[in-house]
């Protein structure tokens, strides 16, 4: 999702763009890394790769490991050696979720889950590989593509299914588009650190997501059953608020994302207009 709305954001802002899937690039395979990246020769690197299966990866979490942080050193070691900036994306599922409000970079990474650990794991040895490496925090990413709850909610509430959504969960909805524009600018300015990049707002539960998901769809009539997260037994822990927000971004000249709602109106516009081409 979010690798598919980088490079339209990329190749539209006029970049040469190699993107690379699982079949055409194994980034667990030094060899292979670096064979692409002389190939390439790549100003930039921008790892959009990772396994966020969270119950997956808390059932399997030597894969989590190999995926989430060796794959990530791999990706970060060679782009030093090939003279290439790097920026991976990373997780709001390295804090705990105990704090309330939102976690800047002034709070220490608490990850309750193999998941968050291994990502976690990731963002360290990036960073140990290159010196010039930028890890973005972001979470609950919405968009075209998507799989998860936040990502079909629009879809779902036209077909009118019935929702089920968590009522005591908190994070800070951010639509892949917006996140991809900052990743670009991210690598442009080749500022290494580490940066919080999420829709703008207060946050919100996945409850109160669903519901402006089915006001900005223009739906009526949707079901949208209200469950607290202890209920669904789930492998893997998941931080109760993993709100984000950035201490660096305007200090360096960028602006605060758009709210999650006016990001979620333009979401839910896109869907629209590609199930009218669908249907055509």
């Amino acid at each position: 999702m979010v690798g598919r709305a980088l490079v339209a954001h990329t190749t539209a802002r006029g970049d040469e763009v190699f993107a690379h899937e699982r079949g055409s690039l194994d980034i667990t395979n030094p060899d292979a890394v670096r064979e692409t990246l002389a190939r390439e020769r790549p100003e930039a690197v921008v790892n959009c790769a990772a396994w966020t299966d969270v119950d997956g990866c808390e059932l399997n979490p030597e894969r989590a490991l190999l995926v989430n942080a060796e794959a990530v050193e791999i990706l970060a070691t060679q782009s030093r050696l090939a003279g290439a900036s790097f920026v991976t994306i990373s997780t709001d599922y390295v804090f705990d979720g105990g704090k309330e409000g939102f976690y800047t970079q002034r709070d220490d990474p608490e990850p309750q889950s193999a998941y968050g650990i291994a990502k976690l794991q990731g963002e360290r040895r990036a960073q140990r590989a290159s010196a010039r490496t930028v890890v973005v925090r972001t979470g609950w990413i919405f968009g075209t593509g998507g799989k998860n709850f936040l990502a079909t909610a629009v879809e779902r509430a036209r077909r009118g299914e019935h929702l089920k959504a968590i009522s005591d969960a908190y994070g800070t909805p951010t639509y892949a588009p917006h996140l991809a524009a900052r990743l670009r600018d991210l690598a442009a300015l080749d500022l290494p650190g580490t940066y919080h990049v999420a829709g703008g707002g207060e946050g919100a539960s996945f409850l109160e997501f669903a519901r402006e998901a089915v006001r900005a769809a223009g739906v009526e009539g949707v079901e949208i059953e209200s469950v607290r997260m202890d209920s669904l037994q789930r492998p893997a822990p998941r931080p109760r608020n993993s709100r984000l927000r950035c201490l660096l971004s305007e200090a360096i000249g960028l602006a605060p994302l758009p709210d999650w709602r006016t990001a979620l109106r333009e979401f839910a516009g896109a869907e629209e207009a590609g199930s009218g081409r669908e249907k055509g």
